[in-house]
């Protein structure tokens, strides 16, 4: 080797060496600067391209470090630059992609525990869960300690219905990783949906730990607040004032609601920070009746009125919930008089005012959630039971996303009043004159249930926690009754039992 060629190497290390050193101390942009000088050096060096792609990614640039790397991969490839491949890809949501580069790796490398975790996470993320159980279950194989393998295993095995599977995991990740509070509110989930209410709420209040991950991205994070929390402190409270705030969906709000009253019997005042579209519903129902609530529109800017805070989800902790002692006296939300007697009126001038009159929901109305899919059928889907003639179908559904609505041609026998609903308030005046309510789990059956109407609930395989296992009824809700699909994605036989219960002469009487 001449000199110039070994001074040349020399100066290529040295600039590689040195843009690793800046990486690994998160200088990305003086990592740049040093890649370039290689570059100018080098330009077929495999390592340095796949560096060049883990710095763009580090800088938010996912697609550039899909180009860099995949070069690296086109010129060597290695395990190492599939699995990087494969990181990247999941980050672009490419999962097929993603699956096929953990795939090249393992093909390399059969037993590097990383590339069968970041296979089985873009299988999961795909839907592909019992391909993904396979391969977080050889991670564990590998890598027994592998606490977010553990994590993900139980979460797909929740999915899949396995809940004594999925409970193991968790607890095993809890156990591996103690700081791991996802594992802990997933646990808590599981535990909930067996029932073993005690158990689960501590748990529970971890459960804005795992609110934003890859998997799911619609969460949101705990509101810091300079106020302790109450959690049921057995020291007398009646002259202090507990502050209650809203969290997760409306479905959450008008469901767990019912404690506020209960919270007032234990302290002189008791704030809820209410969202608009279900404050003229609370008011009329519950402020009326209990005249220490009162309803925030937002968190106040000073604090000093109020001596706790809990968020509304964590009563259940407060007041010690067990699955024997769910507080389940209903109604506990109304409709305004008035405002009930308006749609009575306009029921009234339909031709076959005396058929009874059922709401139907089909679909969720929140996409970014990731269960929103799941738990929603379409509007062909639904059709068959739009054809039972002996019904007054009444639509309640509001969604975000306009496909979801029945086009008008296809709703010749659903009235669909929803552009003039505005709020909850609203809603529960049209479901006041209605007779039965069948929904998907979502925020109507919440207010049809707590306003003690008959509630038929289409619900999801290895549906909600709330709504428990292998029941057709509700702790929470005398008047629901459970239709339950049986295999995931399958709605045909929930469907053929709610069109022979509608023709079996079950509907409730007339209102």
């Amino acid at each position: 080797m001449s000199a110039s060629s070994s001074s040349a190497s020399d100066a290529c290390s040295a600039w590689y060496e040195r843009a690793s050193a800046e990486y690994q101390a998160g200088r990305y942009e003086a990592a740049l600067e040093a890649l370039d000088h290689f570059f100018a050096l080098n330009s077929t060096h495999a390592d340095a391209f796949h560096l060049r792609g883990l710095v763009s990614f580090a800088l938010g640039d996912g697609a550039a470090a899909e180009r860099w790397i995949t070069r690296a991969v086109e010129i060597q490839p290695q395990a190492v630059f599939f699995n990087s491949l494969c990181v990247v890809q999941t980050n672009l949501r490419a999962l097929p992609d993603a699956a096929r580069s953990a795939q090249q790796g393992i093909q390399f490398e059969p037993n590097v525990p990383v590339l069968h975790y970041n296979l089985g996470l873009a299988l999961q993320l795909q839907g592909q869960l019992e391909e993904a159980a396979v391969s977080y279950k050889r991670t564990l194989e590998l890598e027994p300690e592998h606490a977010a393998a553990c994590n993900n295993l139980g979460t797909v095995l929740r999915a899949l219905d396995d809940l004594t599977g999925a409970a193991w995991h968790y607890q095993r990740a809890t156990v591996l990783d103690p700081n791991n509070l996802e594992a802990r509110s997933n646990l808590g989930h599981v535990l909930l949906a067996l029932g073993r209410y005690e158990e689960a709420w501590p748990l529970f209040e971890d459960r804005w730990a795992g609110a934003r991950t890859l998997i799911d991205q619609a969460g949101a994070g705990r509101p810091d607040l300079p106020l302790p929390q109450w959690k049921g402190h057995g020291h007398d409270a009646a002259s202090q004032r507990l502050l209650v705030f809203h969290e997760q969906g409306y479905g959450d709000s008008l469901q767990f609601v019912r404690y506020l009253p209960l919270a007032l019997a234990r302290f002189s005042r008791v704030g809820f920070v209410c969202p608009k579209p279900l404050r003229r519903l609370f008011e009329e129902s519950l402020c009326t009746r209990w005249p220490g609530l009162s309803l925030l529109d937002d968190f106040p800017e000073q604090f000093s009125e109020w001596d706790w805070q809990c968020p509304l989800l964590s009563l259940p902790l407060a007041f010690a919930t067990r699955l024997d002692m769910v507080p389940a006296a209903i109604p506990y939300l109304y409709a305004e008089p008035s405002r009930s007697a308006q749609w009575a009126a306009r029921l009234a001038d339909l031709p076959g005012a005396d058929l009874p009159r059922v709401g139907l929901v089909w679909a969720g109305g929140n996409s970014g959630w990731s269960a929103d899919a799941a738990r929603s059928l379409t509007p062909a889907q639904i059709e068959p039971l739009l054809s039972l003639r002996h019904v007054r179908w009444i639509s309640l559904q509001k969604t975000d996303d306009a496909t979801k609505r029945m086009a008008p041609d296809d709703a010749s026998g659903l009235l669909d009043w929803m552009d003039e609903i505005t709020d909850f308030a609203d809603t529960a005046a049209l479901i006041d004159n209605l007779d039965l309510v069948i929904s998907v789990d979502t925020s109507v059956a919440h207010l049809a249930a707590a306003m003690g109407k008959p509630v038929w609930l289409i619900n999801r395989f290895a549906g909600c926690w709330r709504w428990l296992r292998g029941r057709e009824d509700s702790p929470w809700y005398p008047t629901v009754r459970l239709f339950t699909q049986q295999q995931r994605g399958d709605w045909s036989d929930v469907l053929a039992r709610l069109e022979a219960a509608l023709g079996a002469g079950s509907l409730p009487p007339p209102v």
